[in-house]
């Protein structure tokens, strides 16, 4: 699979609320392929876009998003909207023809499992395909495998573990995305050499983008996708 060279991080970064509907519209307008977004369940079981545990830092609302319903949720902003529901932003996607990195976001004290089978159920359904499931919880996504095993996914590590290769096996990741502060050029080398591609996140400077480029990283997530002239994203 061929990844976006600049993906939005959050939606579109600091060009609209993160995690929003608006944010995969603004890097759309910018020019930008690819746009990368946060999945957990809400308390009856509903995939929405959310990063952090609670709701605290980006609605104004306060509460754990595992003890929160739907229509809880729903009653909050982010930005000028509600919180977005998966269904709306594979939809949106789709219409404005983005690559999307769906992260499997574990949550403290929730069920791994449940999040990977109910998003990969949703995404078996609803999603056309075009980008990566992710997740740094290998449960989560072998668990979205079960039920979405035509949709490519793509592990997540900080630093690439001594295992990595059991994990690929694991999963049959097609790409592994790394913290770009920790990034060991041997490791990418020896990634792309099993076929793999390499991203790294979360990177929002240019000259370092370009840099991590030349080393052969695939992509960058970037909360300043608007650093880049179209022909780099």
């Amino acid at each position: 699979m061929i990844y976006p060279r600049v993906i939005a991080h959050r939606c579109g970064g600091t060009l609209a609320a993160e995690n929003s509907l608006a944010g995969l519209a603004a890097a759309a307008r910018l020019g930008c392929r690819g746009v990368e977004f946060d999945v957990m369940l809400s308390a009856d079981g509903v995939p929405v876009l959310m990063h952090d545990d609670t709701v605290d830092r980006t609605t104004g609302g306060a509460g754990a998003v595992r003890r929160l319903t739907l229509a809880q949720l729903r009653a909050l902003r982010v930005g000028d909207e509600p919180v977005p529901l998966l269904s709306e932003a594979l939809r949106r996607c789709a219409e404005l023809g983005l690559w999307a990195n769906i992260e499997l976001k574990t949550v403290t004290g929730g069920d791994d499992a449940e999040l990977g089978v109910t998003v990969g159920r949703q995404l078996a359904r609803e999603w056309n395909g075009r980008g990566v499931v992710s997740s740094f919880s290998l449960a989560a996504l072998r668990a979205a495998q079960s039920q979405a095993s035509r949709h490519a996914c793509a592990l997540l590590f900080e630093t690439l573990p001594g295992d990595w290769r059991e994990f690929v096996a694991a999963t049959g990741a097609i790409g592994v995305h790394l913290e770009a502060a920790r990034f060991n050029p041997d490791d990418g080398a020896a990634l792309r050499a099993a076929g793999l591609a390499v991203a790294c996140y979360t990177v929002n400077d240019r000259e370092r983008a370009l840099a991590l480029r030349a080393a052969g990283v695939a992509a960058v997530f970037s909360d300043r996708p608007d650093l880049f002239a179209a022909d780099e994203m």
